[in-house]
């Protein structure tokens, strides 16, 4: 018997990016105003190995309880080794 509660490919990449949307929303209204969801899901997403999906409640927990210095130095770091965030 097939999980019900299971979302499909497509339900999770929404959920995600509405996640990250809103955690971009929120440091917007303190300031960060250039805050994309992709950067959020980078910022996220860098802790996790390559193609290795966390459980949806990780995924969920990560992206809500980022804080802007964990953020900030990501983007930081980043800068240093060259990526580039637009």
């Amino acid at each position: 018997m097939e999980d019900e509660h299971q979302l499909t490919e497509s339900q999770l990449t929404a959920a995600i990016q509405q996640l990250c949307q809103s955690k971009a929303d929120e440091f917007r209204l303190i300031g960060y105003e250039h805050v994309t969801y992709s950067d959020v899901w980078e910022c996220v997403s860098s802790k996790y190995k390559k193609d290795i999906i966390p459980p949806m409640h990780e995924l969920v927990n990560d992206i809500l309880s980022l804080k802007v210095m964990k953020f900030m130095n990501f983007l930081t770091i980043s800068a240093y080794k060259g990526s580039h965030f637009n």
